[in-house]
């Protein structure tokens, strides 16, 4: 029987949860992430420095990190791009749009971690990447989703299936939502750990802090924003997790400090991304920033999260921002 490793790694209020044969984790190649590369080339501050802090993790950090580069360029942890319009026959991107935007209701009712409702989405987006459904059946995919992402974060107690039918308006029985569950269980082949931008994230916003004259609450608050606008948006599947946490740390350091350019060595060296190479998905996150109405902008309308949503966001951003 093979032994199992359990390792809850605790960074800047964000668990990193891993589970797994610890004979059988995954190396990592050097050319994959370029590390070596890229660090001999520019220079940056030490964020990883207090190793007298555990909970940090600072020795191992990095190889966490290289290890969810390399996870999330897996296949079968991402869903596909275009799976609208080869897959489905009878739901919509607008479809897709509105059932998220009420699971983002509902994991705010549950009191749900943001990380539950990235799983709950890449689970839905991969589930419709190689099976049809019809528009009934939509809603049914997106609780029986988060029940799994709840159970996988051990978020909700023994009345998980009760809570989910209730929610629903029992518009679905117990036995549909346990049918369903096993449907979606089977076609994922139980690979739920995946990377998900919550777990680049947390990492990205501690090198930001380390960087940034900001407010770090309100720089944390903006960054999470503007990644979970990315949730909502169809088109945001065609961008890696990691590129898409570290395009909203572009975004949050520009709104909040405009006339300070918002990428330097240091978050090049820890994000791995050159200014350049974000171009694309800052500009779609800006987008979304500029035009979204939801459940999202109304969730960071609020005092909690220092009213982030409600902060002016200029309608460009300077080309020479942009520049490596």
């Amino acid at each position: 029987m093979l032994r199992q490793l359990f390792m809850f790694i605790t960074c800047s209020n964000c668990i990193f949860k891993f589970v797994g044969d610890y004979t059988k984790l995954p190396k990592v190649k050097e050319h994959d992430v370029d590390v070596a590369a890229r660090e001999r080339k520019i220079h940056s501050e030490d964020v990883d420095d207090e190793y007298n802090n555990p909970q940090l993790c600072a020795a191992m950090v990095r190889d966490i990190y290289n290890n969810l580069r390399a996870s999330e360029a897996n296949a079968k942890k991402r869903p596909c791009t275009d799976y609208m319009q080869k897959v489905q026959k009878d739901i919509t991107i607008n479809m897709r749009e509105i059932l998220i935007d009420w699971l983002v209701e509902v994991a705010e009712e549950f009191k749900l971690n943001s990380e539950t409702l990235y799983l709950t989405v890449n689970y839905i987006d991969r589930y419709l990447s190689g099976n049809s459904i019809n528009r009934e059946r939509l809603q049914l995919l997106g609780v029986t989703c988060m029940m799994i992402a709840s159970k996988y974060e051990k978020r909700i107690g023994p009345l998980l299936v009760k809570k989910f039918c209730d929610v629903t308006v029992n518009t679905y029985s117990n036995d549909e939502l346990r049918q369903m569950e096993y449907t979606v269980l089977d076609y994922l082949e139980f690979e739920l750990t995946v990377p998900t931008v919550r777990c680049f994230l947390g990492r990205f916003v501690c090198v930001a802090q380390a960087v940034t004259q900001a407010v770090p609450v309100e720089l944390e608050c903006m960054s999470n924003y503007l990644a979970e606008l990315s949730l909502l948006d169809y088109s945001m599947l065609g961008y890696a997790p990691s590129k898409i946490a570290a395009s909203s740390i572009f975004l949050a350091r520009y709104i909040l400090l405009p006339s300070r350019r918002p990428w330097n060595s240091t978050l090049q060296h820890y994000t791995l991304y050159k200014p350049s190479e974000l171009l694309e998905c800052v500009n779609a996150l800006h987008r979304l920033c500029c035009d979204s109405v939801n459940s999202i902008v109304e969730r960071y309308s609020n005092h909690k999260y220092m009213y982030v949503a409600e902060k002016y966001c200029p309608p460009t951003i300077p080309g020479e921002y942009f520049q490596d």
